[in-house]
């Protein structure tokens, strides 16, 4: 018998909850095949085998929490041999049957907590979708994907039942707990509005330059570079320049000090299953727009696996967090502690500006700077923005380091 233990999680890192076992008592299971999930402050880990064998005693209930070190089950050594020949036997007389439990089960167990969620809900065959994340494997928007292109019959039965218990019960409630990614978030944004004397100023930026420069070279560059020319890329490019001039907004406050970075690790708010988190785009001053749109992609992409590092989320000396891909128009974005000021970006929409005495119509995007009074003044915050705005309205301040 080989003792399952909670792996090392990250810096600081003393404890997580035990989101879903990937393997039942009874299982096949592989030497550093995955057979539970934990939940993290931020990200979900994979707990792997340490023996190749049969999955024994589950210790812990889903939901409970664990500590690093702690034994969360139990596998025996070498019951996988004699547990694989069994199926072999029955699938002589039956083949067909026998050939379809064995893609679900070995799908079943490469899927990500998010997913396998998903799967329930939507009632998709998983041995039956094409994976597009890493190595082929399910996404969440790959089962939403299939669940919108199955037939209608499908679904009808699930909606028989939920009239019956609606009309029985009248109005419902549902409680659920919340993860502890959420649980985290709420704590943080809370201290950040308890400790910091926050303040948000805004300014409306003109994205002519960059929209006719993206459509102008868009192609080229995903040829070249194997990623897509997005509006981040500029952005975060920007940012750079505009915090060497204003090293305060790259700073935070450590007791009765003041820490100026030389660096710029760009914080960048990425929508996840479990909730958004925020990878840090390393040394972002140094990066070329492919650089930053390349780490972006893998940022986004690796997200939605739910493999992300617990170190590619530590440290960041200023946020940027785009709301415009989900339609906001205009918003008040709280600081990533110990940051002092997060950007927030919002949709762009066309509407009329004057220019040159004549009123035009141009796509214009609001920008909005939270800050840290404590640390930013008011004047700097304004300098902040004005010195971004016009790096995207007129890109070739970008080139050179206008």
């Amino acid at each position: 018998m080989a003792d399952v233990k909670v792996p090392v999680l990250g810096e600081s890192i003393t404890e997580a909850t035990l989101g879903e076992w990937l393997k039942n008592p009874g299982d096949p299971v592989q030497l550093d095949e995955p057979i539970a999930s934990l939940e993290t402050d931020k990200v979900s880990v994979e707990v792997p085998s340490p023996v190749a064998g049969v999955m024994g005693d589950q210790l812990v209930k889903i939901g409970d929490t664990v500590e690093v070190g702690a034994v969360i089950a139990v596998v025996s050594e070498g019951g996988a041999a004699a547990a694989a020949p069994s199926p072999a036997p029955a699938a002589a007389p039956a083949p067909a049957p026998a050939a379809a439990p064995a893609p679900a089960a070995s799908e079943a167990a490469a899927l990500s907590p998010s997913v396998r969620r998903a799967v329930l809900e939507t009632g998709v065959d998983p041995s039956t979708v094409q994976g597009t994340g890493k190595d082929g494997r399910l996404t969440k928007d790959d089962v939403i994907a299939a669940a919108s292109a199955k037939p209608a019959p499908a679904a009808t039965p699930a909606p028989a039942a939920a009239p019956a218990a609606s009309s029985a019960s009248g109005r419902k409630e549902e409680r659920v707990k919340m993860t502890r990614l959420r649980q985290t978030v709420a704590k943080r944004l809370k201290e950040a509005q308890n400790t910091a004397a926050m303040l948000t100023t805004f300014n409306d930026v003109d994205m002519t330059a960059v929209i006719e420069a993206r459509a102008k070279y868009k192609d080229l560059f995903e040829k070249k570079h194997g990623v897509r020319l997005g509006f981040m890329g500029f952005f975060v490019k920007a940012a750079c320049m505009a915090l060497k001039d204003i090293p305060g907004v790259n700073g935070s406050i450590e007791g009765d000090e003041i820490v100026y970075h030389d660096y710029c690790d760009i914080s960048v708010a990425v929508s996840a299953p479990q909730g958004l988190v925020v990878p840090v785009i390393r040394d972002a001053e140094t990066l070329s727009v492919a650089g930053i749109e390349k780490t972006i992609g893998d940022f986004g992409k690796r997200a939605k696996d739910g493999t992300l590092k617990m170190e590619e989320m530590k440290g960041g000396t200023f946020t940027i967090s785009n709301g415009g891909v989900f339609g906001s128009l205009m918003s008040t974005p709280i600081i990533n502690p110990p940051q002092s000021a997060v950007l927030g970006l919002h949709r762009i929409e066309d509407r009329p500006v004057v220019r040159d005495g004549q009123v035009v119509v141009r796509p214009m995007m609001y920008l909005a700077l939270s800050y840290d009074h404590r640390l930013v003044d008011g004047r700097e915050a304004v300098t902040f923005l004005v010195a971004l705005k016009n790096a995207i309205e007129d890109p070739t301040r970008l080139l050179i380091d206008l």
